[in-house]
């Protein structure tokens, strides 16, 4: 492999790490938004992304609890995602890529790719299909592309597919040799 590669190889890992940290950062502060929602809710206007929900809190807690659901179950999703490429980049050997582990890995980002997208789908139907009159625009942040996702997940799975083909050739041809 050559040096420029290598460089870029492990930029990318930085990247990923990057990503992974500010992922986890977001997910860790809505989990305290939603616990401060619950017993404190004078305070939530002060807290991460101002998301005051205090008002469909008291039209309809179980609007509430499905909105809040959501958004913390794609957060969630979304730096465990990061956690599994931080994993994959972690055990991946350039030098022979093609193995049972890396063609797992690839599988399972394409499977938690499209679970970002279809629940993130799913809650924005739900925000606005909401009856109780409150206004759901400020959360369409948590939820705008859940169409990239999901066609993301149907890339991520051809890759995925192609690197199990991969490991298929390659075991064929270690062992006709």
């Amino acid at each position: 492999m050559s040096q420029r590669n290598n460089f870029v190889f492990k930029g990318l890992h930085v990247v990923a790490w990057i990503i992974f940290v500010g992922l986890c950062i977001e997910a860790g502060a809505l989990v305290v938004n939603f616990v401060f929602s619950l017993y404190k809710p004078e305070f939530v206007q002060n807290l991460y992304q101002k998301l005051d929900l205090s008002q469909m809190y008291d039209l309809s807690r179980r609007d509430f609890f499905s909105m809040y659901s959501f958004i913390l179950t794609i957060s969630i999703l979304k730096a465990y995602l990061f956690y599994v490429v931080i994993m994959l980049i972690s055990q991946l050997d350039l030098e022979k890529p093609f193995n049972t582990y890396v063609a797992d890995q690839i599988t399972k980002m394409s499977y938690y790719t499209l679970s970002i997208g279809l629940i993130s789908y799913i809650a924005r139907q739900t925000a606005d299909n909401l009856d109780n009159g409150f206004e759901t625009d400020h959360l369409d942040q948590f939820w705008a592309d859940s169409q990239a996702y999901i066609l993301m997940s149907a890339v991520i799975y051809v890759i995925a597919t192609i690197f199990a083909r991969g490991v298929e050739i390659q075991n064929e041809n270690d062992l006709t040799v």
